[in-house]
């Protein structure tokens, strides 16, 4: 027994230090970044690198909002994504409730037929989309991003995998009770589901946020961009001023690791429930 315990307890110091060296190994490249944004152009790329500058310039976090127009960018991306992700949060959990707790005909065919279109990439029906959108008025417009961001076949699917593990007496008891279906849904799923929903929210954010492909196609006028787009224009016009494009990066990162880090509790929590019951 004490054999086995030693044994068990350097394995996992041996886990713990690869964990430790593997995550340093990740936040080497964000915590350049983070030290370039403070450096001057030419002291950006100097070797040995000097991680904490002698005369940090935070005048770079002040110039990139005269450079460009970064203020309406974010004001622009802030608006799609929380709208995407209210919208996210509806629909998936609403379908998935239907699929989860409902019977109808070919309701397993139906999501089998829906969650298999995860595995078509989207450049394959990129084009007709694009198409459909123009033909519908919604060419440059923010409106054209919400509406093909607002369902997502993967949400469906992750919610159902949590409402599945929800007891269907719950339902049954509500409907004796007098509860519709829509009473059910708000009153006793959702307040049930709250790590599903919080690990919801971080991925379809971050997916928001960071889009750079849809907005490209879609938005032509430049006071409809968004902060991806704003950042690459940033780069084709001062692609010499590396100081001030990674004090853009840094700045675009700053709202993805608020929302992570709010809701980092539930993240564990819902991935592991989401997969418990298939």
């Amino acid at each position: 027994m004490k054999v086995q315990s030693t044994s068990y307890k350097i394995s996992r110091v041996v886990l713990y230090v690869v964990l430790i060296a593997l995550a340093v190994l990740m936040l080497i490249p964000f915590a350049w970044m983070l030290s370039a944004s403070l450096k001057l152009d030419k002291d950006v790329f100097l070797f040995p690198i000097k991680w904490i500058p002698e005369n940090p310039r935070w005048a770079n976090y002040v110039d990139i909002w005269t450079k460009i127009p970064l203020a309406k960018f974010v004001l622009n991306t802030t608006k799609l994504t929380i709208i995407v992700t209210i919208l996210q949060l509806f629909t998936s959990s609403f379908a998935a409730y239907a699929f989860a707790k409902l019977k109808f005909k070919h309701r397993d065919l139906l999501f089998l037929a829906y969650v298999s279109t995860i595995a078509m990439p989207w450049q394959v029906y990129m084009v007709p989309q694009f198409i459909m959108m123009r033909s519908m008025g919604m060419n440059d417009s923010h409106m054209a991003i919400i509406c093909l961001q607002a369902f997502s076949a993967f949400g469906v699917f992750m919610m159902r995998q949590f409402y599945q593990g929800i007891p269907d007496e719950l339902c049954e008891a509500a409907r004796i009770d007098g509860m519709n279906e829509y009473q059910i849904w708000y009153k006793i799923m959702l307040p049930l589901s709250k790590p599903a929903l919080s690990t919801l929210t971080i991925f379809t954010f971050v997916s928001t946020w960071n889009d750079f492909l849809g907005p490209m196609i879609y938005l032509k006028t430049e006071a409809k961009k968004t902060l991806q787009i704003g950042l690459r224009m940033f780069i084709s016009q001062y692609s010499s001023e590396y100081g001030l494009i990674m004090a853009a990066s840094v700045l675009s990162l700053i709202p993805v690791l608020v929302v992570f880090l709010s809701l980092q509790k539930y993240f564990v929590e819902g991935i592991a429930a989401t997969g418990v019951k298939g």
